[in-house]
């Protein structure tokens, strides 16, 4: 028997909208494996719609790559689940009769130039009690597994510790209304040593490889400078507790730790997680990557052992990953660090479902708007930014994952991995910039 269709019209244009689509998905296959760009380097790509349970796109996805600063998607979503979205843990404490005995927890915000958080140092002032510091520094190393030494003059390697303060940097920094430049903190700890050399340069300032001594020179001739410049210092128990000792006011005393971290203790309160979670992600703060990952050790197992926290992390909250994640440091400064496209996905997929979408654009960076990628992938005028993603950048390495945002309405999941190319990143970036917008406009 022959039944006629009622909505001839109806199923016609869903037809078309569906062969609209596959064509589209064709065209974007495609460009990604005929580009004369990305042939020329080791590609990684995926893109996934999450509301299809479809992957649209894949290439290489089931092959590892270096994820360079991509290794923080999976910091930020371990720290997510170990300390939430509200206030860390700054310090353990405890009381023993007229003392009160303290340790680091891996805290970044202690009195760092940008969150300049006094709560510890408050917390230590109003205490009655005579104050003893724990060293409890050699369970972390200062710098992660496959760093480079010489790295060591530079912000994005500031050394790892049991308890940061003033971010483990010296801030070098001028206003155009101030003749002179001025650090952060003042310290006799921390000399600076004014050159007699001449900088065709606006400025230096350069920090001795060996100790905490800083030299440094502004070129006069430039009255309206404005700059800030951050240089880490050589870390160490000793260091922190003179530092913590000057801001505090009061005598501390380092104590060796003789299991004195093994008792029960209390907690103090310090910054919310969420503001540690979108400096990290926007600017790509190594330092805080690599402190977040010691607070999440601090929280899960009462430590401040990273390659214990990364452990817990990969078996509590990432088994269900395709392919394991060869996972080193918190920042991705490691090359040791190993991730597959299609595991990035899957990691996309986790945040999307348990994490609400204002905010992930409250944490990653923007597309033309903010972070790493201010200057890229921008919307058309008047339009909100439709690429929310990670970057990553080591030398032969780049990377970018996260959340694109269609003029149709879908928000699709993509990563993309570039290894072992020759010559500038950019060539890719404005490739993958072409090929993201057209996703945009087209699907």
């Amino acid at each position: 028997m022959y039944f006629s269709d009622p909505h001839p019209m109806k199923h016609c244009k869903w037809l078309c909208i569906l062969l609209f689509f596959s064509c589209t998905v064709q065209k974007i296959n495609k460009a990604v494996r005929t580009s004369d760009v990305f042939e020329k380097g080791h590609m990684g790509f995926m893109l996934y719609d999450p509301v299809k349970d479809k992957t649209l796109v894949k290439l290489n996805e089931a092959k590892y790559f270096i994820p360079a600063s991509n290794t923080k998607i999976f910091t930020f979503y371990s720290s997510y689940k170990a300390l939430g979205d509200g206030y860390i843990n700054g310090l353990n404490y405890t009381y023993q009769g007229d003392s009160l005995i303290f340790w680091g927890t891996g805290d970044p915000s202690l009195l760092h130039p940008d969150f300049k958080d006094s709560t510890v140092v408050e917390f230590l002032k109003a205490n009655p009690k005579n104050l003893f510091m724990v060293d409890n520094f050699e369970q972390l190393s200062s710098y992660g597994p496959g760093w480079s030494w010489n790295w060591f003059p530079y912000y994005f390697a500031a050394e790892r510790s049991a308890m940061p303060i003033f971010g483990n940097v010296l801030r070098f920094s001028k206003r155009a209304e101030l003749a002179e430049a001025s650090p952060y903190p003042k310290s006799v700890l921390l000399p600076l040593m004014p050159s007699n050399r001449t900088t065709p340069e606006n400025y230096f300032i350069q920090r001795d490889f060996k100790k905490n001594t800083y030299e440094y020179a502004i070129n006069k001739e430039k009255d309206s400078l404005t700059f800030a410049t951050d240089k880490p210092f050589i870390t160490s128990a000793t260091l922190t507790k003179n530092l913590l000792q000057e801001a505090v006011g009061k005598q501390i005393t380092l104590l060796e730790n003789k299991g004195i971290t093994q008792g029960p203790h209390e907690k103090l309160q310090t910054v919310k997680a969420d503001s540690l979670y979108a400096q990290m992600m926007k600017i790509s703060d190594n330092f805080l990557a690599e402190q977040l990952m010691v607070l999440v050790s601090d929280a899960v197992l009462d430590s401040i052992n990273i390659r214990a926290g990364i452990s817990y992390a990969k078996e509590h909250y990432l088994a269900d990953l395709p392919d394991e994640p060869q996972w080193v440091d918190g920042s991705g400064l490691s090359p040791q660090n190993m991730f597959t496209p299609r595991s990035v996905i899957k990691l996309l997929q986790k945040i999307h479902s348990e994490i609400p979408m204002e905010k992930i654009k409250a944490y990653f960076p923007a597309g033309g708007e903010s972070g790493t990628i201010r200057n890229w992938y921008p919307a058309d005028p008047g339009e909100p930014a439709y690429v929310y993603a990670k970057t990553g950048t080591l030398a032969m390495s780049t990377a970018l994952s996260g959340f694109l945002i269609t003029k149709s309405g879908k928000t699709l999941l993509f990563s993309t991995f570039f290894n072992n190319y020759t010559g500038s990143s950019s060539v890719q970036k404005k490739e993958l910039q072409k090929l993201l917008y057209f996703i945009h406009d087209k699907y």
